[in-house]
């Protein structure tokens, strides 16, 4: 049974699929105690989103599941959570990621089962706003439009903003806009007033587009991504990825390379421990790949106590330089 206006919402977690990026996952829970768990298809190809048919629980069948105590980040498996209401709580507009902002994802609509249901959710946050609203005020301006559920800019939440534009025009301020690019273009001596990125273009930003870049810190990313800085770490949350990996990439690359020079000094010495080498520089480059596919993954604890071993050995060698040439200079 779907949604419908009467049926009163109590909690919705959305969850996505940390391996095949276009898979989806909702778990609804309405007033009684009735939970449905939904299945979607979120393509990035074509004009709407698909909802599988008769879509099998997993999540709320999982004996350690429970709905109330799951927030943003909870992940079970390879399903993360993006998204996370409990009607005991206020809701929370600031965290809802741009893939489930009706303005900046309209392929929303074409799923109405998730789409309704984060309605529901904007009118409580709609509501909410209402009573803080003073009562000398005009109604005018706490009031929306009743047909497409649009409020004044005065209580418009960020569910219905595009997060990457200031709502208001008259709140621009220099320092608002330090996360977009400014206007390659400009005359010298003249300039420009930083840009917006369309939201169409970030909406067209893809993980595969990221990974090009996470071999370089993720300021020179925006700037190749041609977006802001906090556009690309949001963009980053909706697809799982907390940390930019471009430090962790670069330890495993400056591993590697240690790896491949000691290589070539043990291929005339020891032929056995430069086919060691060999083989961990081997599964050095495989964990990099691993992390490029999967960014969300650590460095793991064998890699981590490997390099731990060539810092120390580093600073032991420099300790002995320092000595060996100390009564040098003495003399």
């Amino acid at each position: 049974m779907d949604s419908s206006p009467t049926t009163l919402l109590t909690n919705l977690l959305v969850f996505n699929n940390t391996i095949q990026q276009e898979l989806m996952r909702s778990v609804h829970v309405y007033e009684g105690g009735r939970k449905v768990e939904r299945e979607f298809v979120f393509s990035e190809n074509g004009s709407s989103y698909v909802e599988m048919k008769k879509a099998t629980p997993i999540l709320i069948l999982l004996n350690n599941f429970c709905v109330s105590q799951v927030s943003e980040e909870y992940q079970n498996g390879v399903w993360h959570c993006i998204f996370a209401f409990h009607s005991n709580h206020m809701p929370q507009f600031s965290n809802i990621p741009p893939l489930l902002l009706v303005t900046r994802n309209p392929k929303l609509q074409t799923i109405p089962n998730l789409h309704n249901d984060l309605h529901m959710i904007y009118n409580l946050g709609w509501k909410a706003k209402e009573k803080d609203i003073p009562q000398g005020s005009s109604r005018d301006e706490s009031e929306g439009n009743s047909n497409d559920l649009q409020p004044s800019q005065s209580v418009l939440p960020v569910l219905y903003q595009d997060l990457n534009c200031l709502p208001y025009e008259e709140d621009v301020s220099d320092s608002e806009f330090q996360d977009n690019e400014m206007n390659d273009e400009s005359l010298p001596g003249f300039t420009e007033k930083k840009k917006r990125t369309p939201s169409d273009h970030i909406a067209k930003i893809a993980l595969s587009d990221l990974i090009k870049y996470f071999d370089m810190p993720i300021v020179e990313a925006s700037r190749h991504l041609n977006v802001g800085l906090t556009v690309l770490k949001r963009k980053c949350r909706e697809f799982g990825i907390h940390r930019w990996p471009h430090r962790k990439i670069k330890s495993l690359d400056n591993l590697i390379h240690d790896l491949q020079e000691e290589a070539k000094q043990q291929e005339s010495k020891d032929k056995a421990a430069a086919m060691a080498v060999t083989e961990r520089k081997r599964m050095l480059e495989s964990e990099k790949e691993n992390i490029e596919k999967k960014p969300f993954m650590d460095i793991q604890t064998e890699t981590k106590r490997f390099r731990q071993d060539v810092f120390k050995r580093r600073h032991r060698a420099r300790a002995s330089e320092k000595r060996s040439s100390t009564p040098a200079a003495a003399t």
